[in-house]
């Protein structure tokens, strides 16, 4: 069941947060990431528009949208990969916008995938100074003359 999140929530979005990031970005020190939680915490969650899939009293996937436009987070549980978890929260939210971006690392080979599999196009690639890694800026709906970079 999905339903969206409220400021009750954030300590089981953080729970999931930090270690899904963690393991999807290996390639990215932790300690950036531990680093970051506070922000995440205390600024971007609080200001996104979240929801979350929940299983047996447990969030076992949630997305947030920040401005009314930009996913800033897609994770799932590591137990429900593979299970329809991130399909059925992205598709939640893109019945709800009309138009949706979000920045993806280039070495997360899987959320690539995942992300053109539900429409969206790579329109610029940027270098993180902080975290030594390009990243994609993608577009929901494919915008016109757009490059491909993954």
């Amino acid at each position: 069941m999905i339903r969206p999140c409220g400021p009750e929530d954030i300590d089981r979005l953080m729970a999931l947060w930090l270690p899904s990031t963690i393991a999807a970005h290996p390639f990215v020190a932790e300690k950036y990431w531990r680093e970051s939680a506070a922000l995440v915490r205390e600024n971007y969650l609080p200001r996104a528009q979240s929801w979350a899939c929940w299983h047996d009293d447990e969030i076992v996937g949630f997305i947030s949208v920040l401005d009314e436009q930009f996913i800033g987070a897609l994770f799932v549980e590591r137990a429900f990969h593979g299970r329809g978890v991130a399909q059925a929260l992205m598709t939640h939210v893109q019945q709800r916008y009309r138009r949706l971006s979000l920045e993806v690392y280039q070495q997360n080979l899987r959320a690539c995938a995942f992300y053109h599999r539900h429409g969206f196009q790579v329109t610029q690639r940027l270098f993180n100074d902080e975290t030594q890694a390009y990243t994609l800026i993608m577009n929901w709906p494919a915008v016109e003359n757009s490059t491909c970079y993954a």
